[in-house]
């Protein structure tokens, strides 16, 4: 049974293909009565798909982001969800964020020139419009250049965290990337938990520095790992989350808004958790 709520969605914002407008649209279309905008290192997307949402007056949006966050030898992403997100200090944060990975992005594209995989800068640029510059629209110039069918192709041998043309950027320490959140009244979620290199390890240890919540239903995992990680997440007291991830970026595999997503109740106890981070 298709989900009615999805808390883990892309935009042109960041690295997703849809305008805000465009998302909003889409999610009404599959069903959805609760979504959650997470740009990475971005809330620009909100205010538009806000003003889309009037049309739409059954469906909710729950203010989110995406971050980036180093442990050693391992990456994790960290969503936030009902944060105040007008703050200007967090704002001036994520600005610099985003520099950080338009700078990555350039060294990508030279290492991949390197490697004689060429692409137009001005391509990558053209594929981010007004976005900051991610390896989604790298991996775009890519396909657009007839280096691989698709986008996905780019990340297993070139892009990937252990691909040839890879260069990583500065990250937020976890326990940051937490505060970062709560401090601007957020509920801090860990995204995809498997993509860990030590999942439970870093559950535990991320959960000690304020983690409140963990991705459980993520579109694309099977019955048994939701199961899974419905455990660890009652192990540790976390709030199951979950969504499509949905970026729209062409892949013949990538599920669609409301393939799966957690019950109502986890609205409710991310609604309590963020009232208790606002209330300090």
């Amino acid at each position: 049974m298709p989900a009615t709520i999805d808390l883990h969605l892309h935009t042109l914002a960041s690295d997703g293909r849809l305008t805000p407008t465009e998302l909003v649209k889409l999610a009404v279309t599959q069903g959805l009565k609760t979504i959650s905008i997470t740009d990475h290192d971005s809330t620009e997307g909100l205010a538009e798909a806000y003003e889309a949402a009037k049309e739409f007056p059954d469906l909710r949006i729950i203010p989110g982001i995406e971050m980036s966050a180093d442990i050693p030898g391992d990456e994790v992403h960290v969503l936030g969800y009902f944060l105040d997100y007008h703050d200007e200090e967090f704002q001036a944060t994520l600005t610099e964020f985003r520099r950080g990975r338009v700078d990555r992005a350039k060294v990508m594209v030279e290492k991949l020139d390197a490697l004689g995989v060429h692409v137009e800068w001005e391509r990558v640029l053209h594929f981010a419009g007004d976005a900051s510059v991610g390896r989604p629209h790298i991996a775009l110039a890519m396909v657009e250049a007839g280096h691989c069918e698709e986008p996905k192709d780019a990340f297993d041998v070139y892009l990937g965290n252990d691909g040839l043309a890879y260069y990583d950027r500065p990250k937020l320490a976890p326990a940051e990337g937490v505060e970062l959140i709560k401090r601007v009244g957020g509920v801090p979620v860990l995204a995809h938990p498997t993509f860990m290199n030590d999942m439970e390890g870093g559950i535990a240890a991320l959960k000690k520095v304020g983690l409140v919540g963990m991705e459980v239903y993520y579109a694309k995992y099977d019955d048994d790992t939701v199961r899974h990680l419905a455990r660890l997440a009652r192990q540790y007291d976390l709030i199951p989350c979950g969504g499509s991830d949905y970026h729209g970026l062409g892949n013949s595999d990538e599920q669609l808004p409301g393939t799966l997503g957690p019950p109502e109740e986890t609205i409710a106890a991310l609604e309590e958790a963020a009232a208790k981070a606002k209330a300090g």
